[in-house]
């Protein structure tokens, strides 16, 4: 049986995970929203019209912040259609998913619902077919206290109390041909930093995200940050980051170590954002907001050209395997190994649409594989992200060479001096057995192993088999002078709780 080896060691640290880690993303496509999130004649609906039975489970996932309204959705978007009596509120054609967008749901709704689920919004503007004009009065009516024409109309439209959203994001994907309103890098650069402006004028404590490339293959990858952080670097506070993966069964070891991938792209953008620093002697840095991530079966998608027109259409609802649930691990495993810049990170999307979620019109809610690693990372990844250099054997793919069949990463919780190391083993066939150096914590005595795996690396989640897919509890893992050896299922995400 093979071995790998670490050392955990808390003078040793990467950073502190903001809980924003762990944020998620609503967008108004497919069913994320309607009979996603919101459903009314719905069972379990409260009094406002939300699934109780979704919002049941996105409290357990606790994602700090939820990005909203989109997406490709937010670059067409008039967020005025969405406050107000609904019986008045227009359909409008979403030209980016090809759907009639009711309008049921606004800023005042999902402000609320968030806020009731424990999340807290990270709001999107329209820099597509909009601009300065109307992000500063969507702020002015969320924030500003009253006695001003859009302050005011949030009081009378039911909600007192400014919103008080901190987290704004300065449009979507903007460097992408498919975006409505697509812009290059100077022209989104110079109305990013204008907008921003004006927005720290209505109010000056909240914090902006810039458009980075829409993802890492893109070929004005590098140079549209470089841009754009150019015209925008005082005026805001993150960059962002967009990348999916896609399961291609042919290649499953490249797949399993899509970290590999994702962890290039951010040492990519933190040179970048460092380089404009430097040019520019600025004495801030800039941060990173993932702000778009996730397993996708892209290769199944025809795009939004091959849609027809309808409303709230059953779109890329992927059903995710044991393997899909691996990745996810790891790929948050990265996101913690890069926690001293990346501060924020959005898996895409919540419900439905390629979600951890997923609910039938009138039916069940079901957690899908992915939601297990996702919302126990969640619950237990907080502290002090730790410098931990495993040693072990390695794998060979065949988009990135030798690969470590070992990804891991530990965090210690300073206050209840716990050590929760997350493991990941990419050997499709055999267990791989962890030795962990405990010798600088003296006092870890034991804890618990939970790992996902299945003896069916396709299996999957659905609606008649919700629970096929759940996190094993196995041996209790006890120190003994300092040390410990876990066995890591093949193919196998892990969690092991030291205390």
């Amino acid at each position: 049986m093979q071995h790998a080896a670490l050392t955990v060691d808390p003078a040793f640290r990467i950073g502190e995970v903001d809980p924003r880690l762990y944020g998620s993303f609503v967008e108004h496509m497919g069913r994320c929203v309607y009979t996603g999130i919101y459903e009314p004649g719905h069972p379990s609906a409260d009094g406002e019209g939300f699934r109780g039975d979704v919002s049941e489970l996105v409290t357990e996932i606790a994602p700090p912040v939820l990005r909203y309204p989109g997406g490709n959705f937010v670059s067409g978007y008039r967020w005025e259609d969405g406050i107000g009596p609904r019986e008045n509120r227009p359909t409008r054609l979403d030209l980016a998913w090809r759907s009639l967008e009711t309008n049921q749901v606004g800023v005042d709704e999902f402000t609320k619902w968030a806020r009731r689920t424990g999340s807290e919004p990270m709001m999107a503007v329209n820099l597509g077919t909009r601009g300065i004009d109307a992000a500063r009065n969507l702020l002015e009516y969320t924030n500003h206290p009253g006695g001003t024409y859009w302050s005011d109309l949030r009081r009378a439209n039911g909600t007192p109390k400014p919103h008080d959203i901190k987290l704004w994001c300065l449009g979507n994907e903007l460097d992408g041909p498919w975006q409505i309103g697509h812009k290059t890098a100077l022209e989104y650069g110079r109305l990013a930093a204008e907008t921003a402006k004006a927005m720290r004028r209505v109010d000056p404590t909240i914090e902006l995200v810039a458009c980075g490339s829409s993802h890492q293959k893109m070929p004005t990858f590098g140079t549209w940050e470089a841009t754009v952080l150019t015209e925008t670097y005082d005026l805001v506070d993150h960059i962002s980051l967009h990348s999916y993966y896609d399961p291609l069964p042919e290649d499953r070891a490249s797949f399993l170590a899509s970290g590999v991938n994702l962890e290039r792209m951010v040492e990519a953008v933190v040179a970048t954002a460092d380089h404009v620093r430097a040019v520019g002697r600025h004495r801030k840095r800039i941060n990173l907001s993932f702000d778009e991530w996730n397993v996708w079966y892209q290769s199944r998608f025809g795009g939004e050209a091959s849609l027809d027109w309808a409303e709230h259409p059953r779109l890329i609802e992927d059903e995710y395997s044991v393997v899909d649930a691996v990745v996810v691990g790891s790929l948050l495993i990265s996101l913690l190994r890069h926690a001293d810049r990346v501060r924020i990170a959005c898996m895409a999307q919540l419900v439905n649409v390629i979600g951890p979620i997923r609910s039938e019109p009138g039916g069940p809610a079901w957690r899908q594989t992915i939601f297990h690693p996702y919302a126990l990372m969640s619950r237990h990844g907080r502290g002090q992200v730790l410098r931990i250099e495993p040693t072990g054997p390695v794998g060979d793919t065949e988009a990135f060479g030798d690969v470590p069949l070992l990804d891991a990463t530990a965090v210690h919780d300073e206050e209840s001096g716990a050590v929760t190391v997350f493991a990941v083993n990419r050997d499709q066939h055999a267990p791989l057995v962890l030795d962990l150096d405990l010798r600088a914590v003296p006092d870890l005595v034991a804890g618990e192993h939970t790992a996902l795996f299945d003896e069916d690396p396709e299996a999957t989640n659905n609606a008649e088999r919700p629970d096929r897919v759940t996190p094993r509890t196995l041996p209790r893992v006890r120190v003994a002078d300092g040390r410990v050896s876990v066995e890591l299922p093949a193919l196998s995400w892990n969690m092991i709780r030291l205390r």
